[in-house]
């Protein structure tokens, strides 16, 4: 029983405080709802004000947005109306200026009319007094050609005749003034640029000649050339086309052609055949084959090199080997590809001075002797020839006109053609550049004062200066100073036309009276 009563009791107690613990529990939760509910009340409120004070402030901004807006239209339109007026203010002006205009024409109208009627006024009245002045004159003429014995007409050939010889007379002075005012001031600038470009380019010069030296370690290298009763010789001659002279010059023998392509050829062969030791008539064909070969690609590297050194773009690969091949020729000893070199880069700078296309005028003047080195021989002129293989390989025809008017064989059309012209001469005028064979230089001499002397009324004349000024000494009974002046010009003109010469010739015409008398 007490068992039981102990469990009922702990029943009891157990189930007091269950039901204890929910209502206070119950209690509490209560409580911490009033609270809650309390501070949800305080931050509606709190976000009700605040959202109202927000919408105040930005009604404020707005408004104030709204009178800016409106004080920056009124400005704005206020500014319209000044130009309006501005404008409306220049019409008015021009209005009254036209309608002064208008009326100063109205006036001028009118007293042009009447200028009219008075200059036909004055035209009749001055018609009236030459109808007169007419009669005076044929009656004052007659008069005259009964004291003089001549009619009119004769009277005036004679006037023209004379007229006519004295305006010759000034004429030819004033002629010579002229010119020599104009050679003066262009030989100046014409000095002053050319100096200019000359200074700025120098090139190489290089005399070929027509034979080359090919050097031997020893004399008994002699005996292989030569071979079994000469026939290594006849053949390296028969492959090559070039003389071998075999002499007693130590170490050495002379290859000899007047093609220096075959005797580059001719040498490089040797060179091979010596190092080899293999010297016999199928290797010697063999060598000669490779080594024209290899030339070839030399060529075309030697071309390349050259217009890319030049800055030349877009030539076509048979003018490119072309300008390779100008390294092996050479013109009054004067290697061709050099001289085309100075040529190029002379015309580049002087076309620069003057305002024209440089690389047009460089690669015309790098081109302008290609007809020198033919693969076929033609009788065409080198310019004529060398016009028209750039014409064949689409070259511009600038470039082709300057090529052909080198040597004025064709009308020059374009400006870099005189250009190219000046540029070829000022490289083949250096001194030292080329060189001329006695009989050459001494019957140039003789022409050039020849030509000189068939002048009627000139007594002698010198070449001097190696042929750079040619002084004319003239009788003074036949040939008179203005004369003297047309002499030198003619002759000049004539020297021009029909002679070929290297720089320019400066002719000079002297006249001397001496009067002799003998005191005894």
């Amino acid at each position: 029983m007490d068992l039981i009563l102990l469990i009922i009791i702990g029943v009891v107690s157990l189930a007091v405080g269950i039901i204890l613990g929910k209502f206070i529990f119950a209690k509490s939760t209560q409580h911490l709802y009033d609270n809650a509910q309390q501070q949800a009340q305080k931050i509606i409120s709190d976000a009700e004000l605040k959202a109202e004070t927000i919408k105040k402030e930005r009604q404020l901004e707005a408004k104030e947005k709204f009178v800016q807006l409106k004080a920056d239209h009124d400005r704005e339109v206020q500014q319209r109306n000044q130009k309006l007026q501005d404008a409306e203010n220049r019409i008015r002006q021009k209005e009254q200026s036209l309608n002064q205009k208008d009326q100063n024409l109205e006036r001028s109208i009118r007293e042009n009319e009447n200028l009219k009627k008075n200059l036909a006024q004055q035209l009749e009245v001055a018609n009236i007094k030459r109808n007169e002045l007419e009669k005076h004159q044929e009656e004052h003429i007659k008069k005259l050609e009964k004291v003089a014995g001549l009619s009119a007409k004769e009277a005036k050939a004679q006037l023209v005749e004379i007229l006519r010889n004295e305006a010759n007379s000034q004429a030819l002075s004033i002629q010579q003034e002229i010119i020599d005012e104009a050679k003066l001031k262009a030989n100046k600038e014409a000095r002053k640029l050319i100096i200019q470009t000359i200074q700025r380019t120098a090139a190489e010069q290089a005399i070929e000649n027509a034979i080359t030296v090919f050097n031997l370690e020893t004399d008994e290298m002699k005996g292989s050339i030569i071979g079994r009763e000469g026939r290594n010789i006849r053949a390296i001659e028969a492959a090559t086309g070039v003389d071998l002279i075999v002499d007693d010059t130590p170490e050495a023998i002379i290859l000899s052609c007047f093609d220096p392509l075959r005797r580059e050829i001719a040498r490089l062969s040797l060179q091979r055949l010596v190092a080899d030791g293999r010297i016999h008539p199928a290797r010697i064909e063999e060598v000669v084959d490779k080594t024209r070969k290899q030339l070839e690609d030399q060529i075309m590297e030697i071309g390349e090199r050259t217009v890319i050194e030049l800055g030349i773009h877009g030539l076509h690969k048979e003018l490119i080997r072309i300008v390779g091949k100008m390294r092996f020729r050479s013109s009054y000893g004067q290697n061709l590809l050099m001289h085309s070199r100075e040529v190029a880069n002379l015309c580049g700078i002087m076309a620069s001075e003057l305002g024209l296309n440089a690389k047009l005028a460089k690669r015309a003047g790098l081109l302008h002797d290609i007809g020198k080195v033919p693969d076929e021989e033609t009788e065409l002129s080198h310019a004529l020839l060398g016009m028209k293989l750039a014409e064949k390989y689409g070259e511009n025809p600038a470039v082709c006109n300057a090529i052909g008017a080198h040597h004025d064989e064709v009308e020059m059309e374009y400006v870099i053609s005189p250009i190219v012209q000046a540029c070829d001469a000022m490289s083949g005028a250096r001194p030292g550049a080329r060189r001329e064979i006695m009989q050459q230089y001494l019957q140039r001499i003789k022409d050039l004062e020849n030509l000189a002397i068939a002048y009627e009324g000139v007594e002698k004349a010198y070449a001097i200066q190696a042929g750079r000024e040619l002084r004319v000494i003239v009788e003074a009974e036949k040939v008179s100073d203005a004369k003297s002046d047309q002499l030198s010009f003619e002759i000049a003109q004539k020297i021009q036309t029909e002679m070929t010469y290297p720089g320019q010739i400066k002719v000079t015409v002297i006249r001397e009276k001496r009067a002799v008398n003998v005191a005894r």
